[in-house]
């Protein structure tokens, strides 16, 4: 089992106080992150976006998969068919994995870290931010990689609004930005 599945089966009582939940049922949990890079860059290069797919692959601990046009688009020179990006859903204790190394080792990498955004929520309770190069995860090799990209990462929660998805990732240890709203 995961040592931050454990962290949340141990928040959960201290979350429905929290949020003043009655029903145990109704704590919010962590449901699925999304790692996901568009790769428009890459279109053409089937080398580069296979390098991108195999960087996601080893963040994730899943298989990535590329994502490919559905409809040609004549201004962004896109046809149907084409790669334009690389995605992984991690659920279960993939997910909890991720999320573990993601706020323990490679946010704490990232040069001149203040935190993560506040404003990244969705109003639905899931929160969203990005990432400026894949290179802060200790598994990235500098010399196996093409080029730097970076990466959007969606964490869905089972929250019904924002703040009860903001004091679960906080309570998670998700390092938001100090000051603001929320």
């Amino acid at each position: 089992m995961a040592r931050l599945k454990e962290k949340y089966l141990a928040l959960k009582p201290e979350l429905q106080s929290a949020l003043d939940i009655k029903n145990v049922m109704d704590i919010p949990a962590l449901e699925k992150v999304v790692i996901s890079v568009g790769a428009g860059f890459a279109m053409k290069d089937n080398k580069l976006i296979q390098n991108i797919e195999d960087t996601i692959t080893t963040i994730a601990g899943q298989k990535a998969s590329t994502v490919i046009a559905k409809k040609s688009v004549a201004g962004f020179k896109v046809r149907e068919g084409m790669p334009v990006g690389v995605r992984v859903t991690l659920r279960g204790e993939n997910m909890y994995n991720f999320f573990d190394r993601l706020v323990s080792i490679a946010l704490p990498r990232v040069k001149d870290f203040r935190g993560v955004p506040r404003n990244g929520f969705d109003g639905r309770g899931n929160y969203n931010f990005g990432l400026q190069e894949q290179l802060i995860f200790p598994e990235i090799s500098y010399d196996s990689i093409m080029q730097i990209h970076g990466m959007n990462i969606t964490v869905v929660t089972t929250a019904k609004d924002d703040k009860a998805a903001y004091t679960l990732l906080e309570k998670m240890g998700m390092p938001f930005t100090k000051g603001g709203s929320n």
